[in-house]
């Protein structure tokens, strides 16, 4: 979990960023940037379900003091610190990855006018719970991104974001760690999302680039464990569905790829414990063993998405990843978005988020042309996720309906020159 960390590259945005949660009743949307937790069994959390009023107005704020941000940030500026250069020695002085930085340096100067936006609601608004800790370690943080309507439960997103497994962990840890934290986290929202107005019995689970790769084995790994019976601090049943965004699913046919790009196979393996471990971490071979046959039946349905321009992770990793999820039985879709690319659909799925909308019908394997969200107007992939999730709450969708456009974040000339620059 990982890129929301810099600049968190999934923080929310409506038609006017002072308008964010007002015209759509929706979610408690919940980004991770690595969360453990001590959560609570299940009967638990089903009693305390039943036990709840309809109000939640008094829902309790667990906003932190401005002095213990201050120490935050000052800890996290130490840390930050300290592993930047212990990642430059793993990096060494290699032209791939120091031309791509800078390349990504001039890219977020060009579309910074959109981002200050974000940025000013992230800091700033009272629907935001910024860096909630629940572990002893300093990635151990998520954010929640509640709805200004509390007087029912709201269906969740969790988003688990990306960063090459490197923003926001690595070398704090590696893939197991990675994994680890994403299930601990999913376990704390399902069993405590309540308390900020979130229906427990309406999960969604959704990750980016990496954040697809690590929350898909999060997924898996809990899945398996509950076949075989084993005790567990969360159910794969509370998960709606999971949505994969510009996500590698076989770590094996990608390891050369990323080498090519600036992610150094050394680096890369060092990030993946081995090369021995690369199958054990591709939720595209897990689900092809026999012995996970019992896990694959208890997945929710997979909707997978990817622009086909991609060529940070090209966009055959989530295609043949649903074949294989089809060939298993498992219920999988794939919506591949016309001419886009690594960047353009996470900026789709993150700035965009908070956006109401209209609903869509979309058939699986589809190519979409759609409209990026920094210029405003139509956004196909929102759209499509939030017909998905008020797909029983026709109330909802009726306001969705109603949504004004989209405005624009971003003057056209600086999005094109973006465009040019991208490294993804």
């Amino acid at each position: 979990m990982e890129t929301s960390s810099s600049l968190p590259a999934n923080l929310l945005s409506r038609d006017s960023i002072n308008e964010i949660t007002e015209e759509m009743e929706t979610d408690a949307l919940v980004r991770m940037s690595s969360c453990p937790t001590a959560p609570a069994l299940n009967q638990q959390r089903r009693r305390r379900v039943g036990n709840r009023s309809p109000s939640l107005a008094k829902r309790p704020c667990r906003q932190q003091s401005f002095s213990r941000e201050i120490g935050h940030a000052a800890a996290e500026t130490y840390l930050l610190t300290r592993l930047s250069f212990k990642l430059l020695s793993y990096l060494g002085v290699g032209y791939r990855w120091i031309t791509r930085l800078l390349a990504l340096a001039l890219y977020a100067m060009l579309l910074m006018p959109g981002f200050l936006q974000v940025a000013f609601h992230y800091f700033f608004s009272s629907q935001v719970r910024r860096s909630v800790v629940y572990g002893d370690q300093p990635r151990n943080r998520l954010d929640l991104y509640l709805p200004t309507n509390i007087d029912d439960l709201k269906p969740v997103v969790i988003f688990i974001t990306g960063g090459a497994w490197i923003i926001g962990n690595f070398p704090q840890g590696t893939i197991s760690d990675m994994v680890a934290d994403v299930c601990q986290g999913i376990a704390y929202i399902c069993n405590n999302i309540i308390e900020f107005g979130g229906d427990p019995n309406k999960i969604y689970l959704m990750g980016q680039s990496a954040g697809a790769h690590i929350s898909a084995c999060a997924l898996l790994q809990q899945a398996v464990k509950e076949s075989r019976g084993d005790n567990i601090s969360w159910s794969v049943s509370q998960i709606k569905a999971y949505f994969g965004l510009s996500g590698g699913y076989n770590l094996l046919k990608l390891v050369d790829h990323f080498h090519g790009r600036g992610l150094y196979r050394s680096i890369f393996l060092s990030i993946m414990e081995g090369e021995k471990a690369l199958e054990e971490f591709s939720p595209e071979l897990i689900i092809q063993h026999p012995s996970t046959s019992d896990a694959v039946s208890l997945l929710p349905r997979i909707i997978l998405f990817h622009g086909t321009a991609d060529d940070s992770i090209p966009c055959d990793a989530s295609k043949t990843f649903v074949d294989a999820l089809r060939g298993v039985g498992a219920q999988a879709d794939l919506i591949l978005y016309d001419g886009k690319t690594h960047t353009d659909l996470f900026l789709q799925s993150c700035m965009s988020i908070n956006n109401t909308a209209s609903t869509l019908a979309s058939d699986p394997n589809v190519c979409v042309k759609t409209q990026d969200p920094l210029r405003g107007g139509k956004d196909e992939l929102f759209d499509y996720l939030v017909a998905f999730i008020h797909a029983d709450d026709k109330k909802a969708l009726a306001r969705d309906a109603m949504a004004p456009p989209r405005k624009r974040f971003v003057p056209e000339i600086l999005a094109k020159l973006a465009g040019q620059v991208s490294p993804f």
